[in-house]
This record gives C-alpha cells, sequence and structure tokens, in this order.
C-alpha cells in the first residue's frame, strides 16, 4: 500500500520532502545553452534527484511551474514524474484540484494514470466533500493516495479556514469529516492514504491537531523560505514518523549561496537536504 511505502521510506531515509517547484529563473545560464526549456528543467531536476534520493522520503512536483512554460514544460513535468517512478522514488503531484462530478473524474484520471500518473497528489475540499468522490477508487487500490488541504501555510488561511465554526475554528470541521473518510483507507503503518495538508507556519492548537488525526500522515509545508520552526513542525511529527516535511526553494536553490554554486547545483541541494534533516530531528 502507498501509505506503508511512504511510511517506510520515512523511516529509512527521513522526513523530507523536495520541492521541485523550478521556476526557469532557477536554472543557471550556463545549463540553459543550447537547450529546450523541456531539456534543461528536467536536467536541473534531475541532478537534485541524484543527489539527494537517499537521504528523502518523497518528493513533491508542484504543475504550476511547468504549466507557466507551455507544451515544453509539461515536457519537463512528464519527464520528472517518470524518472522519479522509474527509480521506485516516490512523488506527489502538487495540483491542489478541488472539482467536482465528470471534472474531477478526468482530474483524477490525468494525475493517477497515463504521462502525469503520481503516487499522491493534492486536492482541495473547499467546494465540499464531493470533491473527493472520483479519486476514492485509487485510494481503495491502494496504489495511490491523497493529501487533502485542512489547514495551510499561507496568511490568509486564517480568511476562512478559521471561522468560528459551533465554537471551533472551521478546519476542526473539515478536519474532522476527512478523519471519518480516512478510516476507510488504512494501510499496516496505521495511517491512512488520505493525508492532510498541514501548515507549518501556523502553530496554533498544533498539539490538539496532532492527537485528534492520530492515523493521518501530514503533508507539512512553510519550512524554509516560508519561516515555519523545527521546535514547532516536531509537533505535527509525533515521533517523526507521521508526516513528511516540504521545502522547495531553501533546497533547490541552495546552490546560489555558493561561489562555485552554478557547477555543483546537486551537491549544495544535497547539503540542504543534510542540513534540514540535522535541523528538525535536533542533532
Amino acid at each position: 500500500m502507498i501509505i506503508d511505502k511512504l511510511s517506510k521510506r520515512i523511516k529509512e531515509r527521513s522526513i523530507v520532502c523536495v520541492g521541485l517547484d523550478t521556476s526557469v529563473d532557477y536554472i543557471p545560464e550556463k545549463m540553459k545553452e543550447g537547450k529546450k526549456i523541456s531539456e534543461y528543467l528536467f536536467d536541473f531536476n534531475k541532478e537534485i534527484i541524484d543527489s539527494t534520493k537517499d537521504l528523502v522520503a518523497c518528493y513533491k512536483v508542484q504543475i504550476a511551474y511547468y504549466e507557466a512554460c507551455g507544451i515544453e514544460g509539461m515536457i519537463a513535468y512528464k519527464n520528472t514524474l517518470k524518472y522519479l517512478r522509474d527509480n521506485d522514488l516516490i512523488v506527489i503531484a502538487d495540483v491542489k484540484r478541488g472539482d467536482i462530478a465528470n471534472t474531477a473524474k478526468e482530474y483524477a484520471k490525468a494525475h493517477f494514470e497515463g504521462d502525469f500518473e503520481a503516487d499522491f497528489i493534492t486536492v482541495n475540499p473547499f467546494m465540499g466533500y464531493d470533491t473527493l468522490e472520483h479519486y476514492l477508487p485509487y485510494l481503495e487500490s491502494k496504489e495511490k493516495g491523497i493529501f487533502v488541504l485542512m489547514r495551510t501555510s499561507n496568511p490568509g488561511s486564517k480568511d476562512i479556514q478559521y471561522k468560528d465554526y459551533h465554537g471551533e475554528p472551521l478546519y476542526y470541521e473539515i478536519g474532522d469529516n476527512l478523519n471519518k473518510m480516512a478510516k476507510d483507507y488504512m494501510g499496516e503503518c496505521n495511517l491512512s492514504s488520505l493525508g492532510f495538508v498541514v501548515g507549518g507556519t501556523q502553530t496554533e492548537n498544533a498539539n490538539t491537531i496532532r492527537e485528534r488525526y492520530e492515523n493521518i500522515m501530514f503533508l507539512i509545508p512553510g519550512y524554509g523560505a516560508q519561516g515555519a520552526k523545527p521546535e514547532d513542525i516536531r509537533v505535527y511529527l509525533n515521533k517523526f514518523d507521521k508526516g513528511i516535511v516540504n521545502s522547495s526553494r531553501g533546497i533547490i536553490l541552495h546552490y546560489r549561496k555558493f561561489d562555485d554554486g552554478e557547477n555543483n547545483i546537486g551537491k549544495y541541494a544535497r547539503k540542504a537536504v543534510e542540513d534540514m534533516r540535522k535541523d528538525i530531528y535536533g542533532e
């Protein structure tokens, strides 16, 4: 089951999730020379993957950066997903789909099958819980999983997610309903293939959230460039076995801090991962 595979990777490698939010602006000019966009985006990703794959639980690929480059970008997206899966690495497609009916069915097919196949995808429940309906058969297959937005890391999350709902923040209502659904997709690791996105920058009620959703794997954005602190993130991780912590720019742009960085993108990405692991584990 995919959640068991992820749980095992966390224990074997770490809680780190590398975010391949790869903008064309992040690529050194020397790497771009004589290449198409699809080629140099993929080459950049490949160097980071090859240099970090033994240290991390998974990779999260944010589709917007590739969509922004048109067909060439989507070729790089496809090739990046394929390379990850061909190397038996776990990939989360960060697509945040949130539609209903046949549209949702097609989104599920698009990102769980074919050219853009991923192991997990991110989804948005704010149109209602019927937005999840067409992803659930893939969870039943035990080969796929989803991370559903529950409480996000952006400042604007307070505009909706924190609204009072019967004396509690609305995000608890969302989490409680998702938690009921999640029980149908449990792995041997006692975690569900239906996980939550829980922002690391928002620390209110962190202990309560972790205790309330004890069988849920958390995907935790916000570390690094967004400012989430390791001591806060540790609460969501339980005993470092119930969450993955994403960092994107802090890893893939780490090379820019060094004079020889443009020739050592992978080397410095690896260093960033090593530093992140030490920081979060408190080593």
